[in-house]
């Protein structure tokens, strides 16, 4: 087995790791996109991440709104944070959710200001943010002090066979190092949830897993639609995948062989004990997915693809994994792991593991990962049902 790099990490102040140091220009709602896109151009290494919500969601869609926004600001690749709302009770409720983190985190509301005051007030708060950002140094870190998750996505025959298997050795590796791994996709497991269920460390878990997943389904089947084309999608049945229940195994195969210790609801922060593998109920979009699993606290994401997908986030570097030799000839530059030599037999699946941890420790201490390069940063809610 390959030996583990020196790692480095950003310490914050109450003890999480975090492996970039982003800050973050967080709208609370649709209406604030422009000013806190505005404040991002006028100071240089701010970060905006406009998203269409925010704006008569009620119960729990509103809640997961909240949890998102507040993760997003609370994940430890976020060194700062300036929230902007169009009122004061929702910018100070997700300014104080980011505030328990102990950084630094401000908020700026544009009633009775306008636009152009707004940015002015909360662009001079942001380069002092920022000035302090660039002073804060990296550390040693372990790796279980570090969060990862994982999702598969446009995935083919070799997603099963050779990127999403290489993904569960680093899975494994990980949460035999003392680290905790998040992983998803609850429609995808179809066909082989009794596989999940059955590694669930215990009876509380296995039933909650089970609620989950059988909740799930019943809003898909209650809607008397067939999923066809959109489970599978239109990528995978080109790439080989015809049913459900094909796509659910090659799903599952990334998941390693470790047990289930916990589930979370979306966008949940992760508890800091147990750790171990946790699963996330979450929509199998690949930006929504992501998106939620870096507001529970993720910082590394593993993203294993057949056909090839271009998705990134903005906060959590996403590494590209892919066996299939047309995608690496295709969008070579959207892969970062090329593990297609497994499928050749010139290596073993352990070597496969060995390639996946090399490029993890090098984006872990500071390597961009492609989707990072080409400046992916698909930042997307994920809404349960109709706003007021």
């Amino acid at each position: 087995m390959a030996e583990q790099s020196r790692l480095t990490g950003y310490r914050r102040p109450k003890g999480e790791v975090g492996i970039r140091n982003h800050v973050v220009i967080l709208p609370v709602d649709d209406i604030s996109n422009a000013a806190a896109e505005a404040v991002a151009k006028v100071v240089t290494g701010t970060l905006a991440l406009p998203h269409g919500f925010g704006r008569l969601q009620f119960g729990e869609d509103l809640e997961l709104t909240f949890r998102t926004l507040i993760g997003t600001g609370r994940n430890p690749n976020v060194a700062a944070v300036v929230v902007i709302g169009i009122e004061p009770n929702w910018t100070n409720r997700v300014v104080e959710g980011i505030a328990s983190t102990g950084k630094p985190v401000a908020g700026f509301w544009i009633e009775g200001k306008g636009d152009l005051q707004t940015i002015a007030d909360a662009s001079r708060v942001a380069q002092q943010f920022v000035q302090d950002a660039t002073e804060i140094q990296r550390t040693p870190v372990e790796r279980g002090e570090i969060v990862m998750s994982i999702k598969c996505g446009e995935s083919d025959t070799t997603t099963g066979l050779g990127s999403c298997p290489t993904v569960s050795q680093a899975v494994d590796r990980w949460v035999a190092a003392g680290g905790s791994v998040i992983f998803g996709e609850t429609s995808e497991l179809t066909g082989g949830e009794h596989l999940i269920a059955d590694r669930c460390i215990d009876d509380a878990c296995r039933i909650a897993f089970q609620k989950t997943y059988d909740d799930c389904i019943a809003v898909i089947e209650a809607t008397g639609a067939n999923l066809l084309g959109s489970q599978p999608t239109q990528g995978n049945i080109s790439g080989g995948l015809t049913t459900i229940e094909e796509k659910a195994l090659g799903n599952i195969a990334k998941t390693g062989t470790v047990p289930v210790v916990g589930v979370l609801k979306p966008a949940e922060l992760l508890p800091k004990e147990p750790k171990g593998l946790y699963f996330m109920d979450t929509s199998s979009a690949a930006a929504e997915c992501v998106t939620l699993m870096a507001a529970a606290g993720a910082v590394v994401h593993l993203f294993p693809t057949g056909q090839g997908n271009v998705i990134g986030n903005p906060i959590e570097p996403v590494i590209k994994v892919t066996a299939n030799p047309k995608t690496v000839a295709t969008m070579s530059e959207h892969v970062d792991v090329d593990v297609t030599g497994l499928l050749r037999f010139d290596y073993t699946l352990e070597q496969a593991g060995d390639k996946l941890m090399s490029v993890i420790d090098r984006t872990i201490n500071g390597r961009f990962t492609a989707a990072e390069a080409l400046g992916h940063r698909e930042y997307t809610f994920t809404k349960l049902y109709i706003s007021a």
